[in-house]
Order: structure tokens, then sequence, then C-alpha cells
């Protein structure tokens, strides 16, 4: 492991908005802010959730527009956090925290109806393994657990096979209702939070063509 990322390692232990809670501690004792996510913000503002996150772009983009929000980025990849976390606490943010965990796990770390908006950005589309998906009706049963009803959910990928699957297989099986949907996204006439920004590999499809796809929906 590379010098620099031991270091990051070690600092986000220090960050007072990056959560890092071990399976074995979260299992026996639980997690202390689940159901209690305004003692940490100091309000009672709706929450939005980046669930694989990376360095937070989206979480970091919307943070700074909708100071009315919180949000809460969350990813495996603590190296990839340190940067989010840092710049939060650099610009400030402080509406804006993250949790290094993996996905199976979100739901030990909410209470039920205490999130209402959900982005996944550029998820790992797992051509081989459809129940590994985040859009898979395995994870949006984990969601529901956490969100409240009328809750919106976004998914922008560059998959079109994630799309086509989310879009034709998942969502018309569940309780869900489509507000918006493109394979193109940046050649439709949408005009909202998912042209805010773009994360480096979103620019490095762009570059080379790739479409980017994108859905909205709401939960009833």
């Amino acid at each position: 492991m590379g010098h620099h990322k031991l270091q990051r390692f070690a600092e986000n232990l220090t960050f007072p908005n990056l959560f890092q809670v071990g399976f074995g501690e979260l299992s026996e004792q639980g997690f202390a802010l689940r159901g209690r996510w305004g003692e940490h913000f100091g309000n009672a503002h709706p929450i939005t959730l980046e669930l694989g996150c990376g360095k937070g772009d989206y979480t970091l983009a919307l943070a700074r527009i909708h100071p009315e929000r919180n949000y809460i980025g969350v990813d495996i990849k603590g190296a990839r956090l340190w940067r989010g976390a840092k710049t939060a606490l650099e610009e400030p943010l402080p509406n804006v925290a993250f949790i290094r965990t993996r996905i199976e796990m979100v739901d030990c770390f909410f209470a039920a109806g205490e999130v209402d908006e959900i982005w996944l950005t550029f998820c790992d589309p797992q051509p081989k393994k459809p129940n590994k998906r985040l859009t898979s009706p395995r994870f949006l049963d984990t969601y529901a657990r956490f969100l409240a009803p009328g809750s919106t959910l976004h998914l922008k990928t560059d998959s079109q096979e994630l799309y086509d699957y989310t879009l034709n297989e998942v969502l018309p099986t569940c309780e869900a209702e489509v507000l918006f949907s493109t394979s193109d996204l940046y050649h439709s006439d949408y005009e909202g939070e998912a042209k805010l920004t773009q994360t480096y590999y979103e620019s490095l499809f762009l570059a080379q063509g790739k479409p980017i796809t994108y859905i909205q929906w709401q939960t009833k």
C-alpha cells in the first residue's frame, strides 16, 4: 500500500464528517446516529444519499447549491472518501458527511423514513451478476427500509445495459413512477441537476463519444 494512501487512511480517522464503523461493532452496538442524523448536522433538513460516491462529486456539487438539505456520500474506498471529506471541511460545507461502508449495509445507518433522495452515479453495472446491481430488486428493497414515501431516486450511467435493465425490467415490477428517462442525457431536453457536474470517468466517457443515460423515478 502506498505511503500517501496510508496517510489518507490515518487522516480519515480525524475527520468529523467521515464515519467508519466495523462490521462487528455495527452488528453488536448499531450506529449511534441511526435515526438521529439531525444531531450531527444540527438541523432536521431532508437527507440525500449518493451511493457508491467515490470522491463525492455529486454530494459536494449538490450541497453547494442546496444548503437547505443535508448530503451523505457512501462508498467503501477510504482513499476516495478522503478527498470528498477533506474538500467539505476546507470549503466548508457543513451539510455534507460521508460513510465508509458496503452498500449492502447502508440500511444499518438510517432509520425508517430518514432519507428522501438517492443518487446512483456511474455504479458498477455488474454485467454478469444482475443481483449485485444497485438498482436490482434486492437493493431497492434495502433502500425502502429507510426511504420516506414519495422519495426520488436517480440513476446516471454510461452503461446501456444497466439503464435498460433498470427502466424495462425492474421499475415496471415495483411501486415506482418514472419521472424522466433518456438514453442520451446531453442530447436530450433535460435541464436539471443530473447535468450539474461531471465525474472524472464521466468526462472520459463523453470524450470517447459515449452517451450518458439517466433515469429519475419516485417511490409511492
